[in-house]
C-alpha cells in the first residue's frame, strides 16, 4: 500500500485552520478541565496495556490525550502522536517536553488519518479524539482498524450532538456524527467493551463520551 500525506478537502481545511489556532485550541481545552477529566477516566478505566505497548494517538492535536496517557501509565510504552497540522505537532512536542511524564516514550509524525503511514497491525492501542469528525466516519474507522493488531483496542472520544458540540462545530469547523452511526461503524471491526458517559458537571461531558472497543 502507498502511504500519502495528502488530505481530503475537509481535512486539508482542518489542517490549515488548526495551524492558525493551535494555541487557542490548547488553551480552551486546558481551561475547561479536559485533562483532569481524562485523568479521572483513565484512573477508573485502566487500559489493557503492558510494558512496551505500541500506541497511536491519531489526530493528536496539541497532545492533551497523549499527555493524559503518560500520566496514567506507570511503565514504558511507545506512543506515536500523529496530526495533519504541523503547528499542532510543534505545540504537542513542547507540552510533552515540559511535562513530568516520560518524553522518551513519545514520537511524532505528520500524517493523514485516512492514509496512515504505518503497516497493518502496527499498534496495540489507537486513541483518537476530535479527528474522525473531519472525515467520512466509515473510512476513518476502517483505516484505524487496519493499523490495530488483532485483539488490540480503540479508545475513541466522539463528539455527540448537543448544544455544546453545536457551538464547538462552529468554532472548530467540524461536524459530529450521530451516536447510531458511530456505534454501527465501530461494530464493523470491533467489539464494544464499554461506552462511558462523563459526569454532567464535567465540561467534557457536555459534548463527548468515550468508547473503548476491541478489534475482533
Amino acid at each position: 500500500m502507498e502511504y500519502v500525506l495528502t488530505a481530503t478537502k475537509n481535512e486539508a481545511k482542518a489542517g490549515s485552520y488548526y495551524d492558525k489556532i493551535a494555541r487557542l485550541y490548547d488553551l480552551t481545552f486546558k481551561l475547561n478541565g479536559y485533562g483532569r477529566s481524562l485523568d479521572q477516566y483513565l484512573a477508573l478505566n485502566p487500559l489493557s496495556l503492558s510494558r512496551g505497548s505500541r500506541i497511536l494517538d491519531a489526530g493528536c492535536g496539541t497532545g492533551l490525550l497523549s499527555l493524559a496517557l503518560l500520566r496514567a501509565i506507570r511503565f514504558p510504552v511507545n506512543i506515536t502522536a500523529l496530526d495533519l497540522s504541523a503547528t499542532s505537532i510543534v505545540e504537542a512536542k513542547k507540552a510533552v517536553s515540559q511535562s513530568a511524564g516520560r518524553p522518551q516514550d513519545m514520537s511524532f509524525a505528520q500524517g493523514n488519518v485516512l492514509s496512515l503511514p504505518f503497516p497493518d497491525n502496527a499498534f496495540d492501542l489507537v486513541i483518537t479524539s476530535g479527528a474522525l469528525e473531519y472525515v467520512p466516519l466509515k473510512d476513518g474507522l476502517d483505516e484505524l482498524a487496519r493499523v490495530i493488531a488483532p485483539e488490540g483496542h480503540l479508545l475513541h472520544l466522539p463528539c455527540r450532538p448537543t448544544p455544546a458540540s453545536a457551538l464547538l462545530e462552529i468554532l472548530f469547523r467540524f461536524k459530529s456524527h450521530s451516536p447510531r452511526a458511530v456505534l454501527q461503524n465501530t461494530e464493523r471491526h470491533f467489539r464494544v467493551v464499554h461506552h462511558y458517559r462523563f459526569r454532567p458537571l464535567e465540561i467534557i461531558g457536555w459534548s463527548k463520551s468515550a468508547i473503548l472497543a476491541q478489534k475482533t
